[in-house]
């Protein structure tokens, strides 16, 4: 079979750690970035280092180009109607709360009810509670079932509630790896008047995204989980929302006019984008877009797929572990939660770390869901399209040899 990608893209996993081959398996906080994405902010900063929108030099013009094709590239990969629709944020983060600050802010009122998911990233839900706690509202949260799945019933349930007015779920879970399906959860939402914001910050490295087919009120997302730098992500929303929202901050760029009595806002997006932006970040950001398409995103999902097939089937062999989550491929991503019986997870990694084997232990910034499975923290191995079957062999033995010591 040929191979999806070049490994000579990927340097980084060359190095040896205390001895042993780096087995990367940490994808799921942040991917590994191919040499062509940076080589593209190596380019930016050594051949046209001007800052955008503002100088007639040719520096600043190829700087503003390449900046705004990439917007145009991130338009294209997520099936965005307008490139208006794009927003640059730091990271799924910011963009969480740039919705909850502005659109939030304006429409959810005093006793309205925002809905979460129990597996949210503590992204998508404490700029929620802190909403609420300014503004008077209501949090309610959707809970799982024994398969780690959302209780649609229960959904349809909660809908019902007319002061539901905001709807906030993860496409795929960072601990469980369960898929939601956002698109069916978005229609019954809508039906009943709600707006949705979709975190997608584990989906879009992992599959095809259109934000049109979904339907999504907003969708959030961030470059280093998708082969591209820190400190850049994207807020999507539809054009008629953002059209509605007060800025978000203020400052240069974002504005029109400004006198000594007041100012005006720019177009969209640039209503949203204040000061100097990640020049080089949205840059490497697009480049990262050119990779995963050279790629095609549905044969990357295709091969994680079969990658999370072996795995799936290798740690279920393994006595004394438990595995959170979908037990079937069809049903989750590429990130596998998991405990050994008798092992605390911090002991599991660190032991594993020593034998080149990167993997993550703790709540995953998920607390309340662990507080629902009734566990302090689990292990986390998350598998991207540079993995192989024998990095996942490597976990295995690692994971046999942490629990011979403990015997």
């Amino acid at each position: 079979m040929k191979a999806l990608f070049s490994t000579a893209d990927f340097p980084i996993l060359d190095q040896r750690v205390y001895g042993h081959p780096l087995t990367y398996l940490d994808s799921a906080n942040t991917s590994l970035t191919p040499d062509p994405v940076l080589q593209s902010m190596d380019e930016y900063y050594r051949e046209y280092n001007a800052n955008i929108h503002r100088a007639v030099y040719p520096l600043g013009e190829k700087a503003t180009l390449e900046h705004e094709n990439a917007r145009e590239k991130l338009r294209q990969f997520i099936k965005a109607e307008s490139v208006q629709e794009i927003i640059f944020t730091r990271n799924a983060t910011e963009g969480i709360n740039l919705v909850a600050k502005t659109w939030g802010k304006q429409n959810l009122k005093q006793g309205d009810t925002i809905l979460l998911s129990i597996m949210e990233h503590h992204s998508n839900i404490v700029p929620w509670q802190m909403l609420a706690q300014e503004n008077g509202l209501e949090i309610q949260y959707l809970g799982i079932n024994h398969e780690g799945r959302l209780d649609l019933e229960e959904y349809n349930s909660l809908l019902k509630n007319e002061k539901i007015r905001m709807v906030g779920v993860t496409h795929q879970s960072n601990v469980l790896g369960t898929i939601n399906p956002v698109k069916e959860m978005i229609q019954l939402a809508h039906e009943q008047g709600s707006k949705v914001l979709v975190d997608g910050a584990q989906a879009v490295p992992h599959m095809p995204i259109d934000v049109q087919y979904l339907s999504a009120d907003f969708y959030v997302f961030t470059g280093h989980k998708m082969c591209g730098p820190t400190g850049i992500g994207v807020l999507y929303a539809k054009k008629t929302l953002l059209e509605e929202m007060p800025p978000f901050l203020g400052g240069g760029e974002m504005i029109r006019t400004v006198t000594t009595e007041g100012s005006t806002w720019n177009d969209l997006p640039y209503k949203f984008e204040a000061g100097t932006p990640h020049i080089s970040g949205a840059i490497g950001l697009g480049a990262a877009v050119d990779y995963l398409n050279a790629l095609d995103m549905t044969a990357v999902q295709s091969a994680e797929k079969r990658l999370l097939d072996y795995a799936l089937k290798q740690v279920q062999n393994l006595h004394g572990l438990r595995l959170y989550g979908p037990q079937e491929s069809d049903m989750r991503g590429s990130a596998l939660s998991f405990s050994l019986e008798g092992i605390h997870p911090h002991d599991i990694a660190t032991l594993l770390a020593e034998q080149g084997i990167c993997v993550r232990a703790g709540h995953h910034c998920a607390q309340p869901l662990m507080r629902h499975l009734e566990v302090p923290a689990t292990v986390r191995a998350s598998l991207a399209f540079y993995n192989t079957q024998e990095d996942i062999d490597r976990l295995l033995t690692g994971l046999k040899s942490v629990q011979q010591k403990f015997l």
